[in-house]
């Protein structure tokens, strides 16, 4: 899954765009306070696949414009490149937390993404949902069903294509399924 995908705005409906909060390890014990009382990071108690209990220090990116230059005055030992596409411990604990940023209404907050049910690039066919990350993988996926040929090494979106349900490919399906995601390209 790409770091950010587009999302339905909570707050008004409108195109968002959502980005999964970075998590760093804190590493020593007495950094904890820090990273608990600061305001531009959330603290939280991990379990590791082995049942290993561990510090993290979370960032949301895309509160601060998309950046890490708001980061500044760490404990000895981190750097705000450590907040920098880290590991997605986030998203390994069974929460896609992130926040989002929607230019429609200026919503810009910490959000838990239901994902596919957030997709903003997502259409129904027959009772199946068919979604999309962003934009550009929305093109890749009309492209694809419009095809004749359907070769998904023509596409940068492959492996995602390569699971496209086949409700959505049937020749009968193409023209209609084609449509809906045209009028989601257009709006």
């Amino acid at each position: 899954m790409p770091h950010k995908v587009d999302i339905s705005c909570p707050s008004c409906g409108g195109h968002a765009v959502f980005e999964f909060a970075e998590v760093v390890k804190i590493t020593l014990k007495k950094d904890v306070q820090f990273f608990e009382q600061s305001e531009l990071f959330d603290y939280y108690m991990f379990k590791d696949s082995c049942g290993h209990k561990r510090h993290g220090a979370v960032y949301y990116a895309n509160l601060h414009g998309g950046s890490t230059s708001a980061i500044s005055d760490l404990p000895e030992g981190y750097q705000s490149e450590n907040w920098k596409h880290s590991k997605y411990l986030i998203r390994s604990h069974g929460t896609d937390l992130g926040a989002f940023c929607c230019a429609h209404c200026q919503a810009r907050e910490r959000y838990i993404l239901q994902w596919p049910d957030d997709a903003y690039y997502s259409i129904n066919y027959k009772g199946e949902t068919l979604w999309a990350f962003n934009r550009e993988s929305s093109i890749d996926l009309r492209d694809y069903i419009a095809s004749k040929l359907r070769k998904t090494e023509n596409y940068k979106w492959a492996n995602f294509l390569l699971h496209v349900p086949a409700v959505f490919k049937k020749q009968n399906a193409r023209d209609k399924v084609v449509k809906q995601i045209n009028r989601l390209l257009t709006r």
